[in-house]
């Protein structure tokens, strides 16, 4: 467990805030997450396992003595308020650093902690408009459509624990803390640095879903297959094109057959004569071109189900997969790994779902896995944690009596 031994405060939150605390108890952090009493955010908050809750009014001088104790003895705080909140409860980095000077504080914002933008409300897709990335996604003669909320939320929070754990290496060096500034509008933009620094390259098409990497090529897209499920075709390099040909040709022509994977295959005498595809492999087709192949292309996958195409492609290296439903990429995952990869889960309504396990896999030299965190893997309640934490803090159980009774702290319901 890499990070056994760090201490982090995470201020309860949605997405990113969650997701980088998650990412941060996954490799072996102890993770206090502080939400006010008589709120519930639990119920939507996914990323609560392995965490401890801890439920305090802020807004009172005692929650905010409660708060800066807990301060002095831990290491990281995650911030997920708009400017200035912590501040007014005063909370802000000035008020704890002076409380613990090795603290790490985390200030996870849409759109920073200064300028025009800084104290106003806004989401995943308001962060991806505002950093360029928003205006390449999407079809090619539709509005510009947002991938869920995995760029701004989770890659902001991905790149907020980066972050902390750079802090984490530098204090080692300067015995001191940070104040790192994490907001997700600049961090959308930094993932997609190569589309900005990659613009004079020969990739992209006449505006969105015309470039190799977003539906412009018939050989980088998905196709429908006869029942309905599809399979993906990412292959940019000719090596690959070519077993692509191979692998789908034979539907048409009969010049021979040879076995894939115990599967009798005909095997074209021209791949491309076949398809009716140019011999010469070139991406710089005209439109009306690379239309015609799509078409030709999505008709031949029709031809077959999804499993069938993926036992063809299985032993033939021309980047074709199948597209795998979230329970599929569970089984799949296993498959690969030789090991469960999937941990379940209770939520709220008592249903057990799964989700992945952490990644990158730390291995030892002789490349066995080092042992990952020892999770609960079932969602924690609201205040669950409060009392414990409090007598750890060495608050006596008449005075966590006293705070429950003033409405400073809330137990679990």
């Amino acid at each position: 467990m890499a990070l056994k031994g760090l201490k982090v405060i995470e201020m309860a939150g949605l997405a990113p805030s969650p997701f980088c605390g998650m990412l941060l108890a996954d490799l072996g952090a102890r993770i206090i997450r502080v939400d006010r009493p008589n709120t519930n955010t639990f119920p939507t908050d996914r990323f609560t396992r392995g965490k401890e809750a801890l439920s305090v009014d802020l807004r009172d001088v005692r929650g905010q003595s409660i708060f800066r104790k807990l301060c002095a003895s831990s290491d990281v705080i995650i911030d997920s308020f708009r400017p200035g909140v912590m501040e007014k409860l005063n909370l802000g980095p000035a008020d704890v650093l002076a409380v613990s000077p090795r603290l790490i504080y985390a200030r996870m914002s849409g759109f920073g902690q200064t300028g025009p933008f800084s104290g106003k409300a806004g989401h995943d897709i308001n962060f991806l408009a505002l950093s360029g990335v928003l205006s390449m996604l999407g079809p090619q003669d539709g509005k510009p459509t947002p991938p869920l909320n995995l760029l701004g939320d989770f890659g902001g929070g991905l790149l907020c624990a980066f972050g902390i754990l750079a802090a984490v290496i530098r204090r080692g060096i300067t015995g001191r803390g940070e104040v790192l500034d994490a907001n997700l509008t600049d961090g959308t933009a930094y993932l997609s640095s190569w589309l900005w620094r990659a613009r004079d390259l020969p990739v992209w098409g006449e505006g969105r879903g015309t470039g190799w990497f977003d539906g412009g090529l018939p050989w980088y897209t998905t196709y429908r297959c006869r029942d309905g499920q599809f399979v993906a075709v990412g292959c940019l390099e000719k090596q690959f094109f070519d077993n692509l040909l191979e692998g789908t040709c034979f539907l048409l022509y009969n010049h021979g057959q040879r076995k894939v994977n115990g599967i009798t295959m005909t095997s074209c005498v021209s791949p491309s004569l076949a398809l009716g595809i140019p011999g010469k492999y070139n991406q710089q087709h005209d439109q009306d071109y690379l239309e015609s192949m799509r078409t030709e292309f999505g008709s031949i996958f029709q031809g077959k189900t999804r499993g069938e195409w993926a036992e063809i492609f299985e032993e033939l290296d021309a980047c074709v997969t199948p597209v795998l439903s979230l329970d599929e990429a569970s089984r799949f995952s296993r498959h690969q790994s030789g090991q469960p990869s999937q941990r379940g889960q209770t939520d709220n309504s008592g249903r057990r779902s799964s989700g992945p396990s952490p990644s990158p896999r730390i291995l030892s030299p002789s490349n066995l896995p080092l042992p990952v965190a020892e999770l609960g893997m079932d969602l924690v309640h609201h205040g669950q944690h409060t009392e414990a934490v409090l007598r750890e803090m060495g608050h006596s159980d008449r005075e966590i009596q006293d705070l429950i009774s003033g409405r400073i702290i809330q137990g679990p319901p």
